[in-house]
């Protein structure tokens, strides 16, 4: 992996993460925290996704709604499991 899709691998886990933090009202865990659940949020929609039989497609803005969705997945599963 280069240099360059890392950096764009970090800026949609950044963006990804805040726009889930922004969702999942109260939960926002700052920039390294956001990055951290926008990454984590597109391993988990990778895996899932494909398993419903469900794509979005292609590009970063494709890749940007993929991660978001799995990252409000991994905040709303995170917030369960405080409450419980």
């Amino acid at each position: 992996m280069g240099t360059e899709s890392l950096l764009v691998f970090i800026i949609i886990g950044a963006i990804a993460g805040w726009l889930a933090g922004l969702m999942v009202k109260g939960f926002g865990l700052g920039l390294v925290g956001n990055i951290a659940v926008g990454i984590v949020g597109a391993f988990i929609a990778g895996w899932l996704f494909p398993r419903l039989g469900f794509a979005i497609g292609g590009g970063i803005l494709a890749a940007i709604i993929h991660a978001t969705i799995g990252a409000v997945i991994l905040l709303v599963l995170i917030k369960l499991v405080k409450q419980a």
